[in-house]
């Protein structure tokens, strides 16, 4: 997707977009020509994100919600349509897990259930309450921004593994019954990615976590892990009409880091 300005008239709602791969989205998307709708659980991040992203000259606006919180997203959704007149394109990104990453033994058993919500509903209750306003448009793209943990066993990450694998398959099958409203469905699979808020968590965690993730940024066949800008350039695409012929698809942005494995 070039800069042409081929998204004017277009409008996207990018939850959890405060920071990281979320805002780096939300700014490519303004950067086409979009109205942009930011989101986040933080009005002090979100005042400082609609700064920066206004600074640039992007029709933008913030929402604060809780994306586990129906009535909250609602809100979030309502006031897209009421500031833009609509949603186009639907970015789900953003979401913390109370259990990270940690061996599968160290997990509590009351924790499983809330963790595997905790990554899975982030991203599938916004596309259910957004249904009527996309539906509204004629048209329209949904991007899940899920985990490679999904499609390569992680050690540490049962959980976070297990709860993207359920959102990527969510993706194939929303893509096929959302087929016949023109709504496409597509997801994004990251590994770790530099320059965003969960690298700074990572670095300065527990050892298991830092041990785990050094050995992962050592191993990119690439020389360097992935960045959120770049990670935002794939969601930017999969969300924009330049993708009009891909739905029902996950695209894996992890450096080659797949290719020897752990």
């Amino acid at each position: 997707m070039d800069d042409s300005g081929d998204l004017h008239g277009k409008v996207a709602l990018v939850l959890g977009s405060t920071a990281g791969v979320g805002l780096r989205t939300a700014e490519r998307l303004a950067r086409g020509g979009a109205h942009v709708m930011l989101n986040g659980r933080s009005a002090a991040r979100g005042a400082e994100a609609l700064a920066g992203l206004r600074a640039t000259g992007a029709d933008c606006d913030f929402a604060a919600g809780d994306l586990t919180d129906p009535a909250a997203l609602q809100e979030v959704i309502d006031a897209a349509q009421t500031r833009f007149g609509g949603i186009d394109m639907l970015v789900s990104a953003g979401a913390e897990s109370r259990i990270g990453v940690r061996p599968f033994s160290e997990i509590a058993p009351e924790d499983i259930g809330p963790g595997l919500l905790d990554r899975f509903l982030p991203r599938i209750l916004p596309v259910r309450l957004a249904l009527p306003a996309l539906k509204a448009r004629g048209a329209g793209s949904v991007v899940l921004l899920t985990s490679d943990a999904a499609r390569h066993p992680t050690p540490g990450e049962s959980i976070v593994g297990a709860a993207a694998a359920g959102v990527l398959l969510a993706t194939k099958v929303l893509a096929r019954e959302l087929s016949r409203d023109r709504i496409r469905v597509n997801a994004v699979a990251m590994t770790i990615t530099s320059d965003t808020p969960t690298w700074d968590r990572i670095f300065s965690g527990d050892d298991f976590t830092r041990k785990l993730f050094e050995k992962a940024v050592g191993r990119f066949p690439s020389g360097a892990a992935p960045t959120a800008s770049e990670v935002a350039e794939v969601a930017a695409f999969l969300a924009s009409p330049a993708s009009g012929q891909v739905t029902g698809q996950t695209i894996s942005v992890n450096g080659g880091l797949s290719f020897g494995g752990w």
